[in-house]
């Protein structure tokens, strides 16, 4: 492990509250460093990040081409196997053809036209929300705006029934804690419970769907099955969770963290309320760029590579850091200047490639829902205490964040 990587400490709860300088310094001194404690290479730089994404020489997965033996890795542990097959048979880790044929299937409902026809009901729960705040004079903008708002849109698409959408948000928490790097076997066993719990649910729901029809997309999966579209009730079970957990993750930490930035950034705060409308779109790019709620994205190296003269062999792991490209001089201008006009802002949030965020469209209709509604009803929004940040590096979030009206 070379120096710099050692200022890379994903555990140490001040990088995660601030990772960007030690960023700064891996990007100084080369394009790819070793980290022993996870056993991978790390990409810093924007340029490399972004063609990596894309590249077919990577994959989120290894085994539609080796086994685990010939990749020269060790299998899960047959006690994570919940887990491992819910994960498994999602699009976020699946490669074509099995990638190729579920998203088609699913981008059905992500389609332009279908997002916008969500944009009324997702105007409403924010202006429920948001009003909900301002009656009460404050409290945690995480609980209370933030993560309610993703998680009853996406449950809507689903069909799940009001009644147990308060079910969601747990089981993805801790589904979700085995994306970071060394989960402990606490968060295994947590994640492993709640792959068993959702996808318990979710085979009830569809035996429901299947007798009664919906609108919602479980009735659509559905009946894209019995048309002859291959798709087994596992895909559908793993397909829904990964929807509820990547379609809520990046919105609940970007709602957050971006009040978070806007709290410190006082003058360009003062901009944004002066001209709402106009600002806001830009706004909205500029703090997906700064304080990148996913920070890490994994890949499997399954042919040889080479990044910056450094060969890295196959069965290799790299870990893509887009936060750090976010912030990379090289492509952004004062990329550690706020500039809620930044025009040329192509970051790399929401991925590339194969696996470029399939709700992205939907995504930036909640952030522009939520951003408005508390610009609108609560024009004098202050912090109330200085915020906590979860645990957890590669989804990178505040515990909370404590706001008056």
């Amino acid at each position: 492990m070379s120096s710099t990587a050692t200022a890379f400490d994903p555990w140490s709860p001040q990088f995660v509250a601030d990772p960007y300088p030690a960023y700064a310094r891996l990007r100084a001194e080369g394009r790819a460093h070793w980290f022993e404690p996870s056993g991978q290479w790390l990409i810093p730089h924007f340029a490399d990040v972004s063609a990596l994404l894309r590249d077919r020489r990577l994959g989120r997965t290894y085994l539609h081409r080796f086994t685990h033996e010939e990749f020269g890795r060790t299998a899960p542990p047959p006690e994570h196997e919940p887990f491992t097959t819910l994960n498994g048979n999602g699009l976020l880790d699946l490669e074509a053809p099995d990638h190729t044929r579920i998203r088609r299937l699913v981008s059905k409902a992500f389609t332009p036209r279908t997002v916008e026809r969500l944009t009324p009901t997702v105007r409403r729960l924010a202006g429920e929300l948001v009003e909900r705040l301002v009656a009460e004079g404050g409290g945690d903008l995480v609980a209370m705006v933030a993560e309610p708002l993703p998680v009853a849109v996406i449950a809507e698409m689903l069909g799940i029934p009001a009644v147990d959408r308060h079910l969601l948000r747990p089981w993805s928490a801790d589904i979700v804690g085995m994306f970071e790097l060394n989960p402990s076997e606490e968060a295994a066993r947590k994640a492993v419970r709640a792959s068993e719990e959702f996808s318990a649910y979710l085979r009830e729901l569809i035996a429901e769907r299947r007798k009664t029809p919906g609108e919602d997309l479980i009735s659509a999966l559905i009946a894209a099955h019995d048309e002859g579209d291959r798709l087994s009730e596992q895909e559908m079970v793993s397909t829904c969770v990964l929807l509820l957990n990547a379609g809520h993750e990046a919105t609940v930490n970007t709602t957050a963290n971006g009040w978070w930035t806007l709290f410190r950034h006082p003058a360009q705060l003062a901009e944004l309320r002066a001209a709402p409308e106009e600002l806001l779109p830009t706004a909205i790019e500029e703090l997906l760029r700064f304080d990148t709620p996913l920070q890490m994205f994994e890949r499997w190296v399954l042919d040889d590579i080479e990044v910056g003269g450094t060969v890295i062999p196959r069965g290799s792991e790299v870990a893509l850091l887009f936060g750090s490209a976010n912030r990379d001089p090289e492509r952004f201008a004062e990329p550690d200047r706020l500039d809620l006009s930044r025009a040329d802002n192509p970051h790399i949030t929401f991925g590339a490639g194969i696996h470029y965020c399939l709700g992205a469209p939907l995504a930036r209709i909640e952030l522009a829902a939520s951003f408005t509604e508390l610009l609108r009803r609560a024009p004098r929004l202050e912090l109330a205490a200085e915020p906590a940040w979860n645990e957890g590096y590669v989804i990178r979030g505040l515990r909370e964040l404590r706001v008056t009206c």
